[in-house]
Formats: structure tokens, sequence, C-alpha cells
């Protein structure tokens, strides 16, 4: 998939911090040699730990 399609699919969810944090969630991925479904869980982590932050402070 390419990294335009990730992003108007993480606009239309409303996943905006994954957005933001896509390209160095993916080259710490790649650095690190993660298979795939590692990276996906480590942007859905990080999209659920920024929600929590969020609600917290609200």
């Amino acid at each position: 998939m390419e990294r335009t399609q990730v992003f108007e699919l993480t606009g239309t969810l409303k996943l905006y911090f994954m957005r933001g944090a896509y390209d160095e969630i993916m080259a710490a991925g790649i650095k690190r040699q993660h298979e795939p479904p590692r990276i996906v869980s480590d942007l859905l982590s990080a999209e659920i730990i920024e929600k929590q932050a969020r609600s917290i402070k609200y």
C-alpha cells in the first residue's frame, strides 16, 4: 500500500496521531527488521496511547 493511501485512510478513520507518527515508526520498524504485523501493531499502539493521554488531559 502506498504512503498516500495510508494517509488518506488514517484521515478517514480519524487516526491523526498515527498519520503523524507513520514515518518515524515505519523507519524504526524497517531499521529493526520488524515484520509488517509488528509495525502495524506499533502504529496502533501509538494511536491508543495518544488517545488515552488526550482523554486524561481532557
